[in-house]
């Protein structure tokens, strides 16, 4: 399940996730469950059809990401693969970066991240002026964000969500 919220020029998108990483870190072995969330650009699209017709939408390039997963082996609530990824090129993400802050209450540290987007988004997006309305609405609107991103990892947890690919 997606939950996605688009702004002018920014979304976020949440979604449950179940895969087995191809190239593990030590340690890192087997299926990993949960939450990614990602931050994207949105690619403006021009109007076609009628003034009644539906715009198309098209979310593109990942800018930020953060998984809250779970390893399949130790069990929902285990945090054990929780992490970030603060650089993303060409929608591939960078390393991962482990946080104890993020791992022990993932929720309140994204809550608090899109709070203040711009403390990590500027050296991703450059000027950030263009992205002021966006940003101001981010910030309006982390609580509900964050909220699905909590109903989705409920999910998950109670076996409703990332079930592993058939």
């Amino acid at each position: 399940m997606m939950r996605t919220f688009c702004f002018d020029k920014l979304a976020v998108l949440a979604e449950d996730i179940h895969f087995v990483d191809p190239d593990p870190y030590p340690g890192q072995e087997g299926a990993e469950r949960g939450v990614r969330v990602e931050l994207r650009l949105l690619d403006p699209q021009p109007q076609t059809g009628s003034v009644y017709s539906s715009s198309r939408i098209v979310l593109d390039t990942a800018v930020w990401r953060v998984d809250i997963l779970e390893s399949v082996a130790a069990g929902p609530g285990s945090r054990d693969r929780v992490h970030y990824h603060p650089d993303m090129a060409d929608n591939e993400p960078g390393d991962r970066v482990f946080d104890s802050e993020l791992s022990a209450d993932p929720e309140t540290w994204l809550a608090a991240r899109l709070a203040a987007p711009a403390d990590f988004l500027g050296d991703k997006l450059g000027d950030l002026t263009a992205y002021d309305s966006d940003l101001a609405a981010l910030r309006t609107e982390a609580g509900t964000i964050v909220d699905a991103v909590s109903d989705l990892l409920r999910r998950v947890r109670a076996g409703e969500l990332a079930q592993e690919p058939a």
